[in-house]
């Protein structure tokens, strides 16, 4: 009996539609050919009146054996969980890869399969999920299977911590003398379904002793405004000793850019904070005129670990890692995992500190690949021995993830600053884990391997340590 499959394809307009459109229209293509039916309308769903528009279009097409999300491109969570709380049968979402060509990140799909995950785990949702190329062999087989496994919820036993494994409980408590009485100023608040940016302060003060400060995005502009001129060109000149291409940028935009660093800098005197979180979209680029990535990647070089979204815990993470790490900290996307060659890519839009540059390749001055403004940092990723965290809610659940890595030197996976890692577990297994267990978009990652401390906090925090690798 065929199946029928209704099919909401998710995108959002900053990414590069044509691409987006070509690769839905393949996704299709691989649907029709598996002999699944479909119902719903076949465009890209950019917000959430044309996703409830698609949900009525497909209740009135009748039973359906599986509600499928299309992760065309990256999304916030808000549209997936409304149409998961509208879906009366199983749910499954299928994300899009891209080829690593260099250049933009034209999708992200990746991202938002993560986000979506993420949400649809707080909200104790269970869901299929798939992420594959339409052209993959045997693609059909792995649809068809998906009305099979999207009831379910997904087993979360984890591995055993292997016997004998090492923690180093006096680097922990040496870290964590260092963070307890610190402060985190957070510059507005996170985007909208953006679940994973959200944070508990008295969690934070019980479990670190941090107090988290709030301040308005509104403050941080007035201050930008305000930055003596002198001040500015200073930081600009500052900046031409490590960046290349600083006078190919809008020079107004990029004016903007070290005046927003400024500000930041003027915030974090002002409040003592040792890290931040900052709101650094749209109104960065929409009310402002230009992108803080820059801004925050040379207050990560300054060792004030700044994350972007208002993600708080992100920020306190980074703050952990470069402590234990004595040298910053960054926080970055997973965007692509392929187990074919074992690899992964992680990548932000340009906030990695200049001490992350992988030495044979130039760091240069670039603008958002979706806003088109200044300033971004962009470059590879040196090789070497990493390890990851969070300070996760995955699930409603408390928890430290950490896993081991390593850099390796290859191509430039896409523009702004990214790394090709390889895990200590198979790729395929680290994906399989970060969307069973609903994992946050945003990891905290610096040089060497810091897990045996990493787990003496776990013991001191009294929280469940998740050793993805």
């Amino acid at each position: 009996m065929a199946l029928t499959f209704g099919v909401a394809a998710l995108a959002r307009p900053t990414f590069d539609v044509p691409f987006a459109e070509e690769t839905k229209a393949r996704a299709f293509a691989a649907l029709d050919a598996a002999g699944i039916r479909t119902v719903g309308p076949r465009e890209l769903l950019f917000d959430r009146a044309a996703a409830e528009r698609a949900l009525t279009e497909i209740a009135a097409a009748g039973e359906i054996d599986l509600m499928l999300i299309l992760q065309v491109t990256f999304t916030d969570a808000t549209m997936t969980v409304e149409i998961a709380r509208g879906a009366q049968v199983p749910l499954a979402i299928w994300a899009l890869p891209e080829p690593r060509a260099g250049g933009r990140l034209r999708l992200n799909a990746y991202c938002g399969l993560n986000l979506a995950a993420h949400a649809l785990g707080r909200a104790g949702v269970p869901h299929g999920w798939l992420y594959a190329d339409p052209d993959t062999t045997g693609i059909g087989d792995s649809l068809r299977a998906l009305a099979r496994t999207a009831a379910r919820t997904a087993t979360l036993a984890r591995p055993p911590v292997a016997a004998g494994v090492e923690v180093d409980h006096a680097a922990a408590e040496r870290a964590l003398a260092k963070l307890e009485g610190g402060k985190v100023a957070v510059v507005g608040k996170h985007p909208d379904g953006f679940d994973t940016c959200e944070y508990d302060g008295g969690l934070l003060q019980r479990l670190a002793g941090i107090e988290v400060e709030t301040i308005q995005l509104a403050q941080l502009f007035e201050k930008a405004r305000a930055a003596d001129a002198g001040r500015v060109a200073a930081v600009r000149a500052a900046a031409a000793t490590g960046l290349s291409g600083l006078d190919a940028v809008d020079q107004q935009q990029l004016d903007r850019s070290f005046r927003v660093f400024c500000a930041l800098q003027d915030v974090q005197r002002e409040t003592g904070a040792q890290g931040m979180a900052v709101r650094c979209w749209p109104e960065m680029f929409t009310e402002y005129g230009c992108a803080a990535c820059g801004p925050m990647a040379m207050m990560n070089g300054q060792r004030v670990p700044s994350a972007c979204e208002a993600d708080v815990n992100g920020s306190i993470t980074q703050l952990l890692m470069q402590t234990l790490a004595d040298e910053p900290a960054w926080m970055a996307d997973l965007v692509d995992i392929d187990g074919r060659d074992d690899s992964a890519v992680f990548w932000h839009c340009g906030l990695a500190p200049l001490s992350m540059r992988d030495p044979e390749a130039e760091a240069q001055a670039t603008i958002h690949t979706n806003r088109r403004m200044p300033l971004l940092h962009q470059f590879p990723l040196r090789p070497g021995r990493i390890t990851l965290a969070r300070l996760s809610r995955s699930r409603n659940e408390v928890k430290l993830m950490i896993a081991g890595a390593e850099v390796v030197r290859a191509p430039m996976a896409f523009t702004g600053c990214s790394g090709t890692v390889r895990f200590d577990r198979p790729a395929g297994e680290v994906c399989r884990r970060i969307i069973e267990e609903g994992l946050e978009h945003h990891f905290a990652l610096a040089y060497g391997d810091h897990r045996p401390a990493l787990r003496g906090v776990a013991q001191r925090w009294n929280l469940p340590l998740l050793e993805l690798a």
